[in-house]
């Protein structure tokens, strides 16, 4: 049995396309297209910062914050599109990434991990300020012993460095924590680092095939509890 638990944030605990309402507000039919490219070209952005630099250089220094990159993603997103992203409807969107909201069954699974005294926490690509922004926002701050995010190490999921700050923060070995994501790179990465993994397949996806898989495969946030020992 696990001995901790740590969640990814975006897609996991908060539903990036809640972003949708508001994007098609702004841009009538186009609000699902948007926020699918918009994420999309988001994670290819962490993925090209941290995977790409000149010979010589610090392994971070094409880095830049996830906000940043977040922003240079709705904006190739609305281009290939052909949207008028104006300064208004642009920030408008951004402020929505804090906040997201939370999947259903989250707060309940939450509450239950913290009555059964599991140390929780997120492990995120998100910066400090958006992390914190959206768990106050859903009301999570109560419920969660640890935020991190990547901006200490300054490279994004899948890099190593990423995954290791979760043993670091808890005092664990990788494979005594639980790592849950709705994102099935990053399940697989989690499982491939050592960690015990779970992948939450909310949308019926067909699993990566690449081996070693996740550890755990479940269709909600609820199926983390069957892992822990009930108080």
């Amino acid at each position: 049995m696990p001995k901790a638990v740590l969640f990814d944030a975006y897609g996991t605990l908060f539903d990036v396309h809640s972003v949708i309402q508001a994007a098609e507000s702004l841009f009538p039919n186009q609000g699902q297209a948007l926020s699918l490219l918009w994420r999309d070209k988001q994670i290819e952005y962490t993925r090209l910062v941290t995977m790409s630099r000149k010979p010589g250089q610090a392994d971070d220094a094409l880095y830049q914050p996830f906000w940043n990159l977040t922003r240079a993603g709705l904006r190739f997103a609305a281009a290939r599109l052909g949207l008028a992203l104006t300064d208004a409807a642009e920030q408008r969107l951004m402020d929505q990434y804090l906040q997201l909201s939370p999947y259903p069954e989250n707060r309940a699974v939450l509450q239950a991990l913290r009555d059964r005294g599991v140390p929780t926490g997120i492990l995120s690509n998100g910066d400090p300020t958006m992390l914190n922004a959206v768990v106050q926002h859903a009301g999570f701050d109560k419920l969660l012993n640890h935020t991190l995010s990547i901006h200490s190490v300054r490279r994004f999921k899948t890099d190593p460095a990423a995954y290791a700050l979760g043993p670091q923060a808890l005092g664990l070995p990788a494979q005594d924590i639980l790592f849950v994501s709705s994102n099935a790179w990053d399940a697989l990465a989690a499982t491939w680092y050592g960690y015990t993994t779970l992948w939450v397949n909310r949308a019926g996806a067909p699993p990566e095939q690449l081996e070693p898989a996740p550890s755990h495969i479940g269709s909600s946030l609820r199926d983390v509890l069957g892992l822990f020992r009930s108080p």
